[in-house]
């Protein structure tokens, strides 16, 4: 047996988010002195994962209700960009690298979630190409630090999946979600509008183009906020907002929904919304960035 540990690289340190620890870590100290800690501890956050340039800020919001003297396990569920996936896959590395520190992969849960039968395995090229996750990795790093060898991440990359699915991985999960001592972290973008995207929805009684956007989005965010699964999918089914997330977001409601059934009482609130750029006609696009987080009373 070879006990080598399996590295996954930072892959898109330089590009997406600067490489350089001390660098990376003086952005993330700024964006997140300048978020409000108003809802902790979050036992789920719903958070961007595009350049930090871009969402840096407005992720902040949601990484600010972390409180790293309880949690133990972080959940980081992310939307697969590259390979067709139906269901849920989990990483073959060990251990997840950051500029900042390396983030080490709980295989006690992963055996757990192996044995369900219902989850594939990525390819270490799979892993390192897809930026859902990884977008998340410093952020986790740099909220976790003070309590840095004592908690371990639970990679997990999500498909497309139907609404079933959503449901069946929903109720799995929500034993995890259950637990005052794990975090789950939601990565999600929402409407990617443009020619590029191929979704130019335009609600012209909202005004120009980037405020027809924001309505569209605040209207899901605030379905999200009901925390009723069915009600996010009607949405998605009516208006098809490019929410690249919205599988990842689905199993979250949906193991919400499993632990309300025992009178679990919790509630979601978003804190932050952006834009990467205000859409005043067609040949524009935008992406928009949305923070928020799950508290259980």
């Amino acid at each position: 047996m070879s006990n080598r540990v399996v590295c996954r690289e930072a892959s898109h340190a330089g590009s997406w988010y600067s490489a350089s620890g001390a660098q990376l870590n003086a952005q993330l100290e700024s964006w997140l002195s300048q978020a409000q800690s108003s809802i902790k501890p979050a036992r789920a956050i719903i958070a961007p994962h595009a350049g930090y340039t871009y969402c840096g800020a407005c992720a902040a919001h949601a990484y600010k209700q972390v409180d790293p003297s309880v949690t133990r396990r972080v959940f980081i569920l992310g939307p697969s960009h590259h390979v067709p996936l139906s269901r849920c896959a989990l990483s073959s590395a060990d251990v997840y690298r950051t500029p900042l520190y390396d983030l080490r992969i709980d295989q006690k849960v992963y055996t757990d979630l192996w044995k369900t039968g219902l989850f594939e395995r990525m390819s270490m090229q799979t892993d390192e190409d897809e930026h859902s996750i990884e977008m998340h990795l410093p952020y986790t790093a740099k909220a976790m630090e003070s309590h840095k060898d004592e908690f371990s991440i639970v990679p997990v990359l999500v498909g497309a999946l139907s609404e079933s699915k959503e449901q069946e991985y929903g109720k799995l999960l929500s034993k995890y979600l259950a637990d005052p001592t794990n975090l789950f972290i939601i990565s999600s973008d929402f409407c990617h509008w443009g020619q590029r995207f191929r979704y130019t929805y335009y609600d012209e009684s909202q005004g120009e183009i980037y405020r027809s956007i924001e309505h569209l989005d605040k209207m899901g965010m605030g379905i999200i906020e009901q925390l009723d699964p069915m009600s996010f999918t009607n949405y998605l089914k009516k208006y098809h907002n490019t929410i690249c997330g919205r599988h990842p977001i689905g199993v979250l409601l949906n193991a919400v929904a499993e632990l309300r059934k025992s009178g679990i009482d919790m509630n979601f609130s978003f804190l932050n919304y952006a834009q990467s750029s205000e859409c005043r006609n067609w040949q524009d696009s935008s992406v928009s960035y949305a923070a928020g987080a799950l508290i259980v009373h």
